[in-house]
């Protein structure tokens, strides 16, 4: 058993070397929302900070088809050492809360399916909002309502350049920055290599993103990356906000 343990984790790491340059050509067919490129601010802005009755409504679309999955709207209905932001849909009803620990550490993200919970909150954006900046993090997430098993959940983040944006809520500048997961562990035994990204378009002046927009892809025994099964590869636009 423990070799053949062995043998999966080796077969997996070298599957994930390839992943990028696979992944590339299926993923660049689809075009990323117009932007414009801004100067470094000179001071970066703060970020909002969260109030009580702060308020974010997102179109979520699926990026395939353009197809309008579903209208979100996020809340926040309590701060203090933690930030609970509650969350519903306008088809799917009400949604897992998503809460951060402090303000700009995410605790339990709903983004995903299943939902986690991280041992150790990690940052929502990049910490110095600064074009070139980066940082890796490791912890480990539960399934939440599952708080029995966890699992190995590594992040990269990456501030990637300033951009002016347009979208329904108006037109905002944002700090685009990009979320990798490549080698988490999920919950589901039957995968052996799992990968996820996002990109992220944080507007400081909105205490939120604008546009984010990911997907995830995976891999059961016996299976390439060329034929990679997907999760989700879904964009939220922001229509409001208060």
């Amino acid at each position: 058993m423990a070799t053949q343990l062995l043998q999966i984790n080796a077969v997996s790491k070298l599957l994930l070397l390839g992943l990028p340059a696979l992944l590339a050509a299926c993923i660049s067919a689809q075009p990323y929302p117009p932007s414009t490129p801004l100067p470094q601010p000179i001071n970066p802005p703060a970020v909002r900070a969260p109030q009580v009755g702060q308020q974010w409504v997102y179109h979520v679309r699926n990026v395939f088809n353009q197809e309008l999955v579903d209208i979100v709207t996020e809340k926040v209905v309590s701060i203090g050492s933690q930030v609970r932001i509650q969350r519903s849909g306008l088809k799917a009803g009400p949604l897992p809360d998503e809460i951060q620990e402090p303000w700009g550490y995410i605790l339990q993200d709903p983004h995903w399916s299943p939902p986690q919970k991280f041992q150790q909150a990690l940052p929502l954006w990049p910490e110095q909002m600064v074009p070139g900046w980066s940082g890796f993090y490791r912890t480990r997430y539960q399934v939440v309502a599952y708080p029995d098993s966890s699992y190995y959940w590594g992040l990269s983040v990456s501030a990637l350049q300033w951009e002016g944006v347009t979208v329904p809520a108006g037109q905002f500048s944002t700090l685009k920055y990009r979320n990798e997961a490549p080698y988490f562990e999920s919950n589901d035994v039957f995968r052996v290599a799992s990968y996820r990204q996002e990109d992220m378009w944080l507007s400081p002046e909105v205490g939120r993103w604008v546009i984010r927009r990911g997907y995830g892809r995976y891999l059961w025994a016996g299976m390439f990356w060329s034929n990679a099964l997907w999760e989700d590869y879904l964009e939220w636009e922001l229509v409001s906000w208060k």
